[in-house]
């Protein structure tokens, strides 16, 4: 009988890593062109983009940037390389595939809001595959954290308010706030849920047991 190879689990974990954060990208992308409004920090990265120019992946990595000095400063989380990685490849792959024009357009009403809901679906998709390999939170997420740790306020609290003032924000410098930024406002958290676990069963099978031990994070 030939020798069975396996991946090492490391490579696994930035495998699938990665692979989520291009499926993220590849959705939020879709969510842009199908103009009916964009999740509440995009709707600020679009905003940024509009009103001093670069591309709207070259915001999001900015603003990740900032916001992991902010988690430092507020709440003492370090960063980790996974969080870097998500900064960084995140904004790389909004850009990417806006730039392939790989992703169809809707020229009636009908065909904007079946591309939303696909943009919305391959997202949540894409964030429980990047969440799987538990290779740390996201700026966005631990920026929460240390709100979270800082004032003792209830997460789900801290969220609500972190959202409606980036979409505000986002709002006043000319970002999309439409139909699509409530859906995906009340939306995303239910969805995500639901892709977790199916990307931990996945995960179980790759490493062909359980789960390395995971850093501390946040998905909701």
């Amino acid at each position: 009988m030939g020798k069975k190879y396996t991946l090492h689990p490391v490579v696994i974990q930035y495998s699938v890593f990665m692979l989520g954060l291009a499926v993220m990208g590849f959705g939020i992308g879709t969510m842009i062109e199908a103009n009916l409004g964009v999740a509440p920090w995009d709707t600020l990265h679009i905003g940024l983009q509009k009103t001093f120019g670069l591309t709207i992946g070259t915001w999001s990595q900015i603003v990740g940037l900032m916001i992991i000095v902010s988690s430092y400063v507020i709440g003492k989380i370090k960063p980790s390389v996974g969080m870097f990685l998500n900064m960084f490849f995140f904004g790389l792959f909004i850009d990417l595939f806006m730039w392939l024009g790989w992703i169809p357009v809707g020229s009636t009403v009908v065909e904007r809001i079946v591309l939303f809901a696909a943009g919305l679906l391959i997202y949540t998709f894409g964030t429980g595959m990047y969440i799987s390999p538990r290779l740390g939170a996201g700026p966005r997420d631990s920026f929460m954290l240390a709100l979270h740790e800082r004032t003792g306020w209830d997460i789900s609290k801290v969220r609500i308010g972190i959202e409606c003032t980036v979409t505000l924000l986002g709002f006043l410098l000319g970002g999309p706030v439409s139909v699509g930024t409530l859906v995906t406002a009340f939306s995303i958290g239910p969805l995500i849920k639901r892709f977790i676990p199916f990307w931990e069963r996945v995960m179980k099978k790759l490493y062909g047991g359980g789960v390395t031990a995971p850093e501390r994070e946040l998905a909701k």
